[in-house]
C-alpha cells in the first residue's frame, strides 16, 4: 500500500438540496492514503454535506464519489443524535458495527482510554445523556475510532472539549497512521497535524485543494483573495473607461453608435470576468446585545452549587459568595464532566437551590446543544417568538446582520447547519434584550471569522453575564470581573 495511493476522489460532483440551492458545483479533488486533511469554509457552506456524500448518506446529483476498494470509513459527527441519548454506553458502541461484536466491553475500555475518558465499573451501563457536552464529544470520537477505519472523518471534534481533551486528541491524530479528514474552526488545533486543506467556496460552490499546514494555507488563500481583489479593481477601472467612451461616442450619432455599442459589450464582458471573492470572506456585522433596562441591585446571587467528583462520580456541594449586578461578567471554569452545563441549566431554569435570579429578569440562555431552539420552527418563527413587539422589519434587519437572508429565513431550524443554528441563537439574544446572559460554549460550530465580533459584543454587554468557554483566545477578548473555578 503506497502513501501516494488515492483512496478518495470527487469527480465532477454536483449536489443541491433543493432546486436553485446548489451546495457543490462540478467539484474535483483527491485524497491520498495517510494524509491529514482539513475542510475549510463558511457556516452552512456544505462542509458536513461533503461528509454525507463520502459516507453515502447523500447521493450526488451528477458526478461521482470514488472510494478505493476495501477502504473502510467511520465518522464522528458534531452531535450525538437525540435518539441515541437514552442508550447505554454498551448499546451506543454496539450500534456503530454492522454485525454483532461479542465481548465488546474490553474494546470500549480501550477506546475510552484513547479519548481520555477513563471509565469505572458501571461505565458500560451508564446512559449517554448523563455525560457532559465535553464527554459526549469524546464518546462521538471514540465511536469512530473503535471501528479502526482506513478513513476517519471528524466533524468539529474539539467542540466542548477542555484543554486537556484537545491536547489528547491532537496527540492521537499526530500519531494516527491512517487517513483523516477534519472539519474544525480551531486554527491552532488544525495547524498541529494538517498537511493539506480542501477550501469550499460558498459563492462558487467549488473546492480548491491546497498543500501545506493550516497557517500556510490560510496565508495562500489570503494572497489569492488579495490578488483577485487587485485584478477586480483594474477591471473596474477598465469597465468605467469603456462606459465613459460608450457614452461619449453614443452622443456623436451615426457610425459612432456602433463604436459605442462595442464599448458597452466590452464593459459587460469585463464585468462577467470579475472574480467575486468578497462574499466568501463575509462576516457577521458588528452587533450589540441590548440589556434589559431598570435592573438595580444583584441580578444573580450564587451561595452554593453542586459539582461532580470526577474520581467517585458523586455530587459534592460547594459554597460560594457571588453577586452579579449590571455590567458584571462571571467566567465558570472546570474540566469536562464536572457539571458546568448542569449548573448553567439549573440557574437558567430557576431551579438551582443555591442561586437566585432577581424577580422580573429576562434570561437569555445560549445552550451548546441548541435545545432552547424548537427545531420544527422556521427561523422567522424562532426570531419573532422572543420579541416583545413583533416588528417584521426589525427582525429581518437583525437576521441579515447574522447572514440570515433570503430563503434561509423560512427554513426550519432543524435543517440548518450547526453553525447557522449558533447564529440564529445569537440573533435571538439581540432581539430578546436579556437582563442576565448565560452562555454555554458559544464558540462551538461558529466560523472563526465571526468570533472576534461575537467576543466584542459580549465584552460590551451591559447586563449580568455568566460564561463557559474552553477557548482562551476568545475569553481574553471579553471583560471578566470574576472567575468561579468549579474544581477548586
Amino acid at each position: 500500500m503506497s502513501r501516494d495511493e488515492v483512496i478518495l476522489r470527487f469527480e465532477n460532483l454536483s449536489f443541491e438540496y433543493e432546486q436553485n440551492k446548489p451546495i457543490l458545483d462540478e467539484v474535483n479533488f483527491s485524497v491520498r492514503r495517510n494524509s491529514k486533511i482539513t475542510i475549510m469554509g463558511q457556516n452552512g457552506g456544505g462542509k458536513s454535506t461533503m461528509f454525507g456524500l463520502i459516507t453515502r448518506a447523500l447521493k450526488p446529483d451528477t458526478g461521482n464519489v470514488v472510494i478505493g476498494q476495501g477502504i473502510t470509513i467511520a465518522i464522528a459527527r458534531q452531535v450525538i443524535p437525540r435518539a441515541d441519548l437514552d442508550l447505554t454506553i454498551r448499546e451506543f458502541f454496539s450500534k456503530v458495527f454492522k454485525e454483532k461484536v461479542y465481548d465488546i466491553d474490553p474494546k470500549i475500555d480501550e477506546v475510552l482510554e484513547v479519548v481520555n475518558l477513563k471509565g469505572h465499573t458501571k461505565m458500560h451501563d451508564r446512559i449517554v445523556r448523563t455525560f457532559s457536552g465535553g464527554q459526549q464529544a469524546r464518546l462521538l470520537l471514540a465511536s469512530a475510532i473503535i471501528q479502526d477505519p482506513d478513513l476517519l472523518l471528524l466533524d468539529e471534534p474539539t467542540n466542548n472539549l477542555d484543554k486537556a481533551g484537545i491536547e489528547h486528541l491532537t496527540k492521537f491524530l499526530k500519531e494516527y497512521q491512517k487517513t483523516v479528514i477534519v472539519i474544525s474552526h480551531d486554527a491552532d488545533f488544525l495547524n498541529a497535524f494538517s498537511d493539506g486543506v480542501l477550501y469550499l467556496d460558498v459563492f462558487t460552490h467549488k473546492v480548491e485543494q491546497y498543500v501545506g499546514d493550516y497557517f500556510d494555507v490560510v496565508e495562500q488563500i489570503k494572497v489569492k483573495m488579495d490578488k483577485d481583489k487587485r485584478a477586480n479593481a483594474l477591471r473596474d477601472k477598465e469597465i468605467q473607461a469603456n462606459k465613459d467612451k460608450a457614452n461619449f461616442f453614443a452622443n456623436k450619432g451615426g457610425q459612432m453608435r456602433l463604436v459605442a455599442r462595442r464599448m458597452r459589450d466590452k464593459a459587460e464582458e469585463l464585468e462577467e470576468s470579475k472574480v467575486d471573492t468578497r462574499r466568501e470572506d463575509k462576516t457577521i456585522r458588528p452587533f450589540i446585545i441590548p440589556a434589559q433596562a431598570g435592573h438595580m441591585g444583584n441580578i444573580l446571587s450564587i451561595a452554593s452549587f453542586s459539582v461532580l467528583n470526577l474520581k467517585t462520580h458523586k455530587p459534592v456541594q460547594r459554597k460560594a459568595k457571588i453577586f452579579l449586578r449590571q455590567k458584571q461578567h462571571l467566567l465558570l471554569k472546570g474540566p469536562n464532566g464536572i457539571g458546568k452545563s448542569t449548573l448553567l441549566e439549573t440557574i437558567a431554569r430557576g431551579n438551582s437551590e443555591g442561586s437566585e435570579i432577581m424577580v422580573g429578569t429576562n434570561v437569555g440562555y445560549y445552550r451548546q446543544d441548541f435545545s432552547t431552539l424548537n427545531f420544527e420552527d422556521t427561523v422567522r418563527e424562532s426570531l419573532m417568538s422572543v420579541m416583545k413587539e413583533s416588528i417584521e422589519e426589525n427582525m429581518r434587519s437583525v437576521a441579515a446582520g447574522f447572514l440570515i437572508t433570503g430563503d434561509l429565513i423560512n427554513s426550519k431550524i432543524g435543517s440548518l447547519s450547526e453553525g447557522q443554528k449558533g447564529l440564529v441563537a445569537f440573533a435571538r439574544l439581540v432581539l430578546q434584550k436579556p437582563g442576565l446572559l448565560i452562555l454555554d460554549e458559544p464558540t462551538n460550530h461558529i466560523n472563526f471569522r465571526h468570533l472576534p465580533i461575537i467576543a466584542e459584543a459580549l465584552n460590551k454587554y451591559e447586563g449580568a453575564m455568566v460564561l463557559v468557554s474552553h477557548v482562551p483566545d476568545f475569553v481574553k477578548k471579553i471583560r471578566i470581573d470574576e472567575v468561579l473555578d468549579l474544581e477548586k
